[in-house]
């Protein structure tokens, strides 16, 4: 499995490590990699996770966002409908899976989507208006007046 060096760019951002913590995590975790993903960025606060997910219909995934944690799970249902074959060679892997991402704070999930054998999680980043950066308007005033111990104003 390919690993990422993101130590360059904690250099170049502020307010991001732990963002770029979490994301190294995916990698270090041990976890299988079934089924196969990307994670891209697709623009300033908008991310996609990509999960390959052939074979599985919209009925045998789930996603569950909680906390910090979005959870993608896959379980093929045996149709009772569908009379049995017999498979001669299994390439595409059907075997139910769950996949864990941790997201950073003020990701929310924005919508999800299933086409041509791929599941696309589009996620979002807002950050709200109490916790966004705000200018602070400088006074002009009179300086202030130093009291002496007597509490009379010094001259």
């Amino acid at each position: 499995m390919r690993s990422f060096d993101l130590t360059p760019l904690y250099r170049s951002t502020v307010g991001f490590d732990r963002l770029f913590s979490l994301l190294d995590q995916v990698n270090g975790d041990g976890a299988p990699g079934y089924p196969p993903y990307n994670i891209e960025r697709t623009g300033e606060n908008d991310f996609r996770i990509t999960v390959a997910v052939s074979g599985f219909s919209q009925d045998d995934i789930s996603i569950v966002a909680k906390e910090n944690t979005l959870t993608i799970k896959g379980e093929k249902v045996a149709n009772e409908n569908s009379k049995p074959s017999e498979v001669l060679y299994r390439g595409i892997a059907s075997r139910a899976f769950e996949r864990t991402f941790q997201l950073a704070d003020f990701v929310q999930v924005k919508n999800a989507s299933l086409e041509n054998g791929l599941l696309h999680v589009d996620l979002v980043r807002e950050i709200p208006e109490a916790k966004k950066p705000r200018q602070i308007p400088i006074t002009g005033g009179a300086p202030a007046q130093v009291t002496g111990e007597t509490g009379k104003a010094a001259a």
